[in-house]
């Protein structure tokens, strides 16, 4: 079932500035989909408009099968906002309470939840001191707890390691793994793109408005996948009938099929030339991240 299933998604703001142009996507149960773009693509004003704080110009689509901007449906979403801010007066402990109970979760369930999740979210010491105190990235971990309050089926997190350190930003991969395991959909917008390709099961690129990419990152690297064979010394002349692409000591054979590449390395080995590597090579996705920026950068590409 589609946790998000949008289509023709268009925002314009005041001066004519537009910032969605038909933007189309399905979020599935249980994936992490990642929304990736560079600054001004228009990911936050999406998450936004899911989330009902600002209204699109047109949009069709559900969430959890409700229409878009149902509030009932609200109620079962998780949304951690870029740039969040708590009461810099309130405890760890204070902020979850306060948004549980915005929330309408009962006094002994929040005790419970907040308590599960400060330790969950590796706050566990923290949850009486005063959130002016926490660092940035434990704001990101008290936001993310924030979020989960209600028990949600979908989680909206926007940046959600901004200013969290390597170990944390690992720690919160093997949460949201775990939150996929257990059934939920978790939509990542985030510009941290090692982050997006360790725990998405799929992407969207967004530039200028539109979503250029959507799918796995398997089917979108697809076209680009081949192996390198690295030799000592030069390539053989007779390797350039064998092979798509030949560069001083490496031969490229594109595909992923291993074996249209062993008659290439028996004929090496009966040759007694050194293979010195053989190594599948596919698009990552800062790849494909500036294949779509230079495609609507392009003359003539749609805008």
């Amino acid at each position: 079932m589609a946790a998000i299933q949008i289509q023709d998604v268009e925002k314009m703001y005041r001066g004519k500035v537009h910032a969605l142009r038909g933007v189309s996507l399905e979020v599935m149960d249980g994936e992490i989909f990642g929304l990736l773009g560079p600054n001004g693509a228009g990911k936050s004003t999406l998450v936004k408009i899911l989330m009902t704080v600002i209204h699109a110009s047109s949009v069709t689509g559900t969430m959890l099968g409700s229409p878009i901007g149902h509030r009932k449906t609200l109620e079962s979403v998780g949304y951690l906002p870029e740039h969040h801010r708590f009461p810099y007066y309130l405890t760890g402990k204070q902020v979850l309470h306060h948004y549980g109970a915005l929330c309408k979760i009962t006094r002994n369930e929040r005790k419970a939840s907040a308590s599960s999740l400060l330790t969950r979210l590796g706050l566990s010491g923290w949850e009486n001191k005063k959130v002016h105190s926490y660092s940035k990235g434990m704001l990101q971990r008290l936001g993310i707890a924030q979020a989960l309050m209600n028990n949600p089926k979908l989680l909206i997190l926007d940046e959600p390691t901004d200013g969290v350190d390597p170990v944390g930003r690992r720690e919160i991969r093997d949460l949201l793994a775990e939150l996929r395991d257990e059934g939920r959909a978790v939509f990542l917008n985030s510009h941290l793109l090692s982050e997006l390709e360790m725990v998405c099961d799929r992407v969207a690129i967004m530039v200028k408005g539109l979503v250029t990419m959507q799918g796995t990152i398997d089917s979108l690297t697809k076209d680009s996948r081949r192996y390198e064979i690295q030799i000592q010394g030069n390539v053989p002349e007779w390797a350039t009938d064998s092979c798509d692409e030949v560069h001083g000591d490496k031969m490229i054979v594109h595909g992923d099929d291993p074996d249209a590449i062993q008659p290439l390395l028996d004929r090496l080995r009966n040759e007694q030339i050194t293979i010195r590597a053989v190594k599948p090579v596919r698009e990552n996705l800062e790849d494909l991240f500036m294949r779509a920026v230079d495609y609507t950068d392009t003359p003539g590409a749609v805008q």
